[in-house]
């Protein structure tokens, strides 16, 4: 009998290590735990609720990943994401996303283009009010769209992770700055009508466009030291 039980047994096993790698992963991403700080594996266990085992096999997911460091006889550390990431990642993402778009351009549904209409509404409604959270929360999504709309599921599956590497980022840069969050709506808009009017080429300009003009905020902002202040700030806490 438990023959037959042991692949749900594994299933269940890996479902519970990839629900905790993910809330470890989300923690560090969005800056809940600091760069440097201490990941105990008891106390992340009875956070959420799950044995140090899950938490162990998310910790070394996660170094392989780049976001955790491992010391010998000490433990695990958070890495995090550095400002020489960042610009790596933005440098990236500018190639892929004029990609995607282009693509997105050549594939989009109707479906689709009306799901990324309704997302652009809703930004430029939360824009004009001032509501950065819902602006940060409808540009996830618009990008999210135009991942699916490309159909590539490699292509899709990067620019996911490498927005979700700066998210923390993306939602300061937003945060608080209702020019640039009206500004964001409105790229989103044009690229929106581009890849409507399946003009591959514009779509992929005004894309890369876009992640110039973020990066430019970012500098302009000088978010991208703010994770480093953090980080000497938490350490002096200590």
């Amino acid at each position: 009998m438990s023959a037959y039980r042991l692949p749900e047994i594994v299933s269940d096993s890996q479902a519970l290590r990839g629900k905790v790698y993910r809330q470890i992963r989300e923690k560090i991403l969005d800056g809940e735990y600091k760069p440097d700080e201490e990941l105990r594996e008891t106390a992340i266990g009875k956070e959420l609720g799950v044995s140090r085992t899950p938490v162990r096999e998310a910790l070394r997911q996660l170094e392989l990943e780049g976001l955790v460091y491992l010391v010998p006889n000490r433990g695990a550390y958070v890495k995090g994401i550095t400002e020489e990431d960042i610009r790596d990642i933005y440098m990236i993402r500018s190639r892929l996303e004029g990609l995607c778009a282009r693509l997105a351009a050549e594939k989009i549904t109707k479906e689709e283009l009306d799901a990324l209409d309704d997302v652009i509404c809703l930004a430029e409604m939360h824009a004009a009010r001032g509501n950065s959270e819902k602006v940060f929360e409808m540009d996830s999504k618009f990008h999210e769209l135009i991942y699916e709309a490309c159909k590539s599921k490699q292509l899709s599956h990067l620019l996911s992770d490498y927005h979700q590497y700066v998210q923390k980022v993306r939602k300061l840069s937003v945060s608080g700055n209702v020019r640039r969050a009206e500004q964001s709506a409105h790229e989103h808009r044009m690229i929106l009508e581009a890849i409507r009017s399946r003009n591959p080429d514009l779509a992929e300009q005004l894309a890369k466009e876009h992640i110039a003009n973020t990066i430019h905020n970012i500098q302009k902002t000088g978010i991208y030291h703010i994770n480093q202040e953090e980080s000497e700030t938490w350490k002096k806490s200590k």
